[in-house]
């Protein structure tokens, strides 16, 4: 190990006691329960790891997804009708269980308003399904999707599915020609410009968009009862979000309108220049089972893109493409199924590893070192994906969030699989055990989270100094997020990983993360949370990470974040946070009213983290958290949560981590019995 691995385990040692074993007692009643609670949940994370070492929970969206999945399916006249009454029981619970907020209609969130986007595509695989328009619970969905403006108010993603069924004319779509492809880099709009999610979504939707496919076969469902004004007499369709400003919105607008009175007059020979090149991009990044940028709606746009370039379904490309899709097909029993946007275990297992590592004991140490094991191999080292467009002298050696995706490893996955390596190699000391293994693995890591830190001083989770603004006003980004800018959440995550390894304050580096974090905290105490569900998950995510960095609890940033925490406790003593947070910056819902929500396991578990790593370990504020997570602990050692507290995109995309509750308020419970056992009250991870 290097000098300063050798430092961090000196510290180590003098502000932190190694965790007791899971059924060890501590004496005295308090400590008896939280003993009893860290191992009831340690014993049920135990018992969901996979035979080869890892974990992979549920990632549950809205309801989108298995909607948009009955559609491509139906697109190609392909049926299940077990299959598909299985999906329709989904969709049909899930608009009961929201019916209360979305008033018969699907939201983006347990808990939230009708989404029109949501909700129309949801109408239409029921429809496809089989369920007729005057049934009761689709007449609800009918009302509610009117009085919230009808289908006419639907999203560019929507539209696009829609005029694929010929639900509505193309020209309520955006113009985005495969032409795109063949730009310049110097040109204002190029691949490298926009987030690797809009890249693979894009590229193969350009070749759809330009071919302007029918279904396979009829479907027999019409949509024209969604519609306050018939499609085909829409002139002006919804360009661009709210986000969209001057004069940008005006510029991109006359260029999609120029754009779309280009279609069909491009060159032959140019149009198949383009083509070529976008069926390049995605067939080089086809990535076997796991699918073309591990996430749906990539997957199913380069099915498409196949069909439209006319590749038979004989295929090996289509073949694998359809097979990673089905991938994502989750079962719930014999009653119902949906679809996943994308698959965690990189993510599920680095967190395992974590809680378990706090937990303690031999039982729960070797379990995580098998999940370090498994992560090892995963390791991207050998290829030079799509973020070395901007760093092309980075060496490789970043983890993916997906079983594999090489062209576009994870920056907040990366750091926090080393966090976990390094903790888990300090159990053993220097030179003392077969943690050693993952020495080469965490430099390799290291040198390459570095090498993506931002101009700034922060970092974005896939590309580095992703921040052309502008490109967001363009009309096909009405969902806001073509980017992947620098963000608290994840910069926050990177300093923790350089803190815990011992990497110097006043380096370069390091200096600079802090700066940028200690000027991204709002006016509130709080940090915006971009992958997290939101303020409660930002400031969980520096708080641990500036404590890392040697911030002293009297620091104004931490004081003015804890005191926002203790702020926003519930009276139940839990912490909840709803996906309102997002459409304003500060904690406010868009009317103003105080974002509240009820209580959750895993936003309570953070809340607790960030105060623990604050300094607060003895404010009445953590131990009233406590007792929240202990009292509604299932017998069974987990948690209940539908809530979504993790986001895909702010205010489009929300996630159900099913693997939250399982992990978080356990590496909270047991972090605090740790730091009331120790010498010291100090944190001493950096997560």
């Amino acid at each position: 190990m290097s000098k300063m691995q050798d430092l961090a385990q000196a510290r180590l040692r003098s502000g932190f006691s190694r965790a007791a074993p899971l059924d060890a007692d501590a004496g005295d009643a308090p400590h008896r329960t939280l003993d009893a609670a860290v191992g009831a949940a340690a014993r049920h994370l135990l018992g969901v790891q996979r035979p080869d070492g890892h974990w992979v929970f549920e990632l549950e969206a809205d309801a989108t997804i298995p909607a948009e999945f009955v559609m491509l399916r139906r697109f190609f006249g392909l049926r299940d009708e077990g299959r598909e009454e299985r999906i329709g029981r989904y969709l049909r619970r899930a608009q009961e269980r929201e019916s209360k907020n979305a008033n018969g209609g699907w939201p983006l969130f347990h808990g939230g308003p009708l989404d029109v986007s949501c909700s129309v595509k949801a109408y239409f695989a029921l429809r496809l399904i089989g369920d007729p328009a005057d049934a009761p619970h689709m007449l609800r969905a009918r009302d509610a999707i009117l009085a919230a403006g009808g289908a006419d108010r639907c999203n560019v993603f929507t539209r696009v599915a829609l005029a694929l069924f010929g639900e509505v004319p193309w020209r309520a779509v955006p113009a985005m020609p495969p032409e795109l492809v063949l730009l310049p880099r110097w040109f204002p709009f190029h691949l490298s410009r926009i987030s690797y999610w809009a890249r693979t979504v894009l590229v193969p939707l350009t070749v759809v968009m330009a071919h302007r496919p029918r279904p396979l076969a009829p479907v027999g469902v019409s949509l024209a009862e969604l519609f306050r004004t018939p499609p085909h007499r829409i002139r002006r369709w919804p360009a661009g979000g709210a986000h969209a400003r001057q004069p940008w919105r005006a510029v991109f607008a006359a260029l999609d309108r120029a754009l779309q009175g280009a279609h069909g007059r491009f060159p032959a020979r140019h149009r198949a220049r383009a083509e070529a090149a976008a069926e390049r991009f995605v067939s080089e990044r086809l990535n076997g089972t796991d699918g073309l940028g591990g996430i749906f709606p990539a997957m199913a746009n380069a099915v498409l893109m196949y069909h439209c370039l006319g590749v038979p379904d004989s295929d090996p490309r289509v073949a694998i493409a359809w097979k990673a899709l089905e991938r994502l097909v989750q079962d719930r029993g014999e009653d119902e199924t949906y679809v996943q946007p994308c698959l965690s275990p990189i993510w599920d297992t680095a967190l395992a590893a974590h809680a378990l590592l706090e937990a303690g004991g031999a039982r729960a140490e070797a379990a995580a070192r098998r999940g370090l094991d498994w992560l090892l191999p995963r390791q991207v080292n050998d290829l030079p994906g799509d973020w070395a467009a901007l760093r092309p002298d980075v060496p490789p050696g970043g983890w993916a969030f997906q079983y594999a995706n090489p062209h576009y490893p994870d920056v907040d996955d990366t750091a926090a699989v080393v966090l976990a390596m390094d903790r888990a190699r300090r159990l053993d000391g220097p030179g003392a055990g077969p943690s050693d293994r993952y020495d080469t693995a965490i430099d390799r890591a290291t040198r390459w989270v570095v090498g993506m830190q931002s101009r700034g001083g922060g970092w974005g989770a896939f590309d580095a100094d992703n921040t052309n603004h502008y490109l967001n006003n363009i009309p096909f980004a009405d969902h806001g997020a073509l980017l992947d800018p620098p963000t608290a959440d994840v910069s926050g995550r990177c300093l923790a990983m350089l803190a815990q390894l011992g990497r110097p304050a006043d380096g370069a580096e390091t200096e600079r993360a802090v700066a940028y974090l200690l000027r991204e905290q709002e006016e509130n105490g709080a940090w915006y949370g971009r992958w997290g569900v939101n303020y409660v998950y930002g400031t969980w995510s520096v708080l641990t990470a500036l404590n890392a960095a040697g911030l002293p609890p009297e620091h104004p940033a931490m004081t003015r974040a804890a005191e926002w925490l203790k702020a926003r406790q519930n009276p139940d003593g839990g912490w909840g946070e709803d996906g309102f947070t997002y459409p304003r910056r500060g904690g406010t819902r868009p009317d103003g009213e105080p974002a509240a929500a009820a209580s959750t396991a895993s936003q309570t578990a953070w809340a607790l983290l960030a105060l623990m790593a604050a300094g607060a370990v003895d404010d009445p504020s953590v131990e009233r958290g406590a007792q929240w997570l202990m009292r509604h602990q299932r017998p069974d050692g987990g948690w209940e949560e539908e809530d979504h507290t993790g986001t895909g995109f702010p205010r489009v995309f929300y996630l159900r981590y099913h693997g939250y509750a399982r992990i978080f308020p356990l590496w909270a419970l047991a972090r605090l019995r740790n730091l009331r056992r120790g010498n010291s009250r100090r944190v001493a991870f950096g997560l």
